[in-house]
């Protein structure tokens, strides 16, 4: 006669995440990997300096590490009561009940899988661009960018630990470059203090470097996504999320700040307007500081950068099919994983929605940096800002309905983070021509998706409130059976 517990078990194998894979380097490696600084410098830091507060936005992004690190406070407060791979769609049901979550996790699913699909277009054409100007070699952008989806797919089915180590990898790479630039300015020309000036700071507009500061921290937020796949979740989440944000602040900012005193804190801004059209202010100071050959080397990491990015957009993406599968609000057949816990139907749904968005604008005709890139990353920039702010005011509810007494960590450090994150999100909204980078009328009218989203979860929880309240009740359960105690 079978053991009657070894149905149960192989069940437990085919729907489970695997425990314990990844340590706090881990998971900052798949964080960091998101972010991908080189790419954050390459294009986030150049059009803050043109667009934003020019020689001052240095400042913009040490001032949204400020405000990220407030939410973390009272994030890291909820990451010890709820481990979870549904990540801010958890938090949003712990927080503000089975239908804001509903309404979260779509937003999240739009916003990280449109993600995918605009890192096929940036990958593609970098890689078309940079090979053929290296090599000769002229190969089409879609042809590149469905390679590089392949292999993401690829090493995310081998597993999260093995990505972590793929990312690392990658990092480390991008990182040093960075560093090298860094010590290359100070020592060729030195830091400008004058970058912290008020004069520099409040130059340009503020609210648009803050904006676009903001969107170089994208990703930082996945933390949540793996807690089930740490080890020692309750202590590894909240170590990895101040981890990743500082680290971020810490790369973006002080490379910024070499940039803008390369440049001359005065000249800032004009200088990288100069440069907007070719987006090649980076690439224009690494020749001057770091000579050709390195200059190459940095083209060459930057593709590194864009793939490192896609696979860990893909990692986050499949986990959020995964969660949602798992509680049934999708098919439940996105909940089954491989022996080595990877999630196995979500992966690939993910990775052929993905390819085939980009094979349609390719057959199209669509140039893929002025409507597939600005679109998808666009609208998932906007997503991700948006399920932050829900997840921030979530967890101020949650323990003020708890009545907990510990005010700064539960209330003020991340009632301020929420408000922080608000108004970049409000910023957002109106210089959404700004974020996706097109003038388009159909991109600018992207945001309408969420008001879409909104309407859809409200409807959808209602009918699974009358029609399926056995789904309806397992939105919360589901957090509970993964909830600490």
């Amino acid at each position: 006669m079978a053991d009657p517990t070894s149905a149960s078990t192989t069940q437990q194998d085919h729907t489970s995440l695997r425990p314990g894979a990844l340590g706090v380097a881990g998971i900052v490696f798949l964080v960091l990997a998101a972010v991908a600084p080189l790419t954050g410098i390459v294009v986030v830091a150049s059009l803050a300096i043109a667009l934003g507060n020019g020689g001052g936005t240095p400042m913009a992004f040490f001032l949204v590490a400020a405000i990220l690190l407030l939410f973390a406070v009272g994030y890291a407060q909820m990451s010890k009561q709820l481990v979870n791979a549904g990540g801010f769609y958890a938090f949003v049901v712990k927080g503000l009940g089975r239908t804001g979550g509903l309404i979260a996790g779509l937003i999240a699913t739009l916003g990280y899988n449109f993600f995918v699909v605009g890192t096929i277009g940036t990958s593609g054409f970098f890689m078309q661009n940079i090979i053929r100007d290296l090599t000769g070699l002229d190969v089409h952008w879609l042809i590149w960018g469905l390679l590089s989806i392949v292999v993401c797919f690829v090493l995310a089915r081998v597993g999260v630990d093995f990505s972590s180590k793929i990312l690392g990898v990658c990092l480390v790479l991008e990182v040093l470059m960075l560093v090298v630039f860094d010590v290359s300015v100070l020592v060729q020309t030195g830091y400008d203090l004058g970058a912290f000036s008020p004069e520099a700071v409040f130059s340009g507009s503020l609210p648009i470097g803050l904006l676009l500061a903001a969107t170089g921290f994208l990703g930082f937020e996945a933390t949540a996504l793996f807690s089930e796949e740490a080890k020692e979740p309750l202590r590894t989440i909240p170590r990895a999320t101040y981890t990743s944000i500082i680290a971020i602040g810490v790369i973006l900012g002080v490379t910024t700040w070499a940039v803008v005193s390369a440049t001359g804190v005065a000249q800032a801004q004009a200088t990288a307007l100069e440069h907007l059209p070719t987006g090649d202010l980076i690439f224009s100071l690494s020749q001057q500081y770091l000579g050709g050959p390195l200059t190459t080397v940095m083209m060459i990491l930057l593709l590194v950068s864009l793939f490192a990015a896609m696979l860990a957009f893909h990692n986050s993406a499949t986990r959020y099919l995964y969660s949602l599968g798992r509680s049934r609000i999708l098919p439940q057949a996105l909940a089954r994983t491989r022996r080595n816990g990877a999630p196995q139907l979500a992966g690939i749904v993910q990775a052929s929605f993905a390819a085939v968005v980009a094979i349609i604008f390719a057959i199209a005709g669509a140039d893929p940096i002025l409507t597939l890139v600005p679109a998808m990353l666009g609208f998932g920039t906007l997503s991700v800002l948006i399920l932050q702010g829900l997840a921030a005011i979530s967890i101020v509810v949650h323990f003020r309905r708890n009545r907990d007494p510990r005010w700064w960590s539960t209330f003020i450090a991340p009632g301020i983070g929420f408000l922080g994150i608000a108004a970049i999100s409000v910023l957002a909204i109106v210089n959404f021509n700004i974020v996706a980078g097109s003038e388009e009328l159909a991109i600018r009218l992207m945001p309408l998706l969420l008001v879409v989203a909104l309407i859809g979860g409200i409807v959808y929880g209602e009918y699974l409130k009358r029609s399926r309240p056995a789904v309806y009740e397992g939105l919360a359960s589901d957090l509970e059976r993964f909830s600490s105690r």
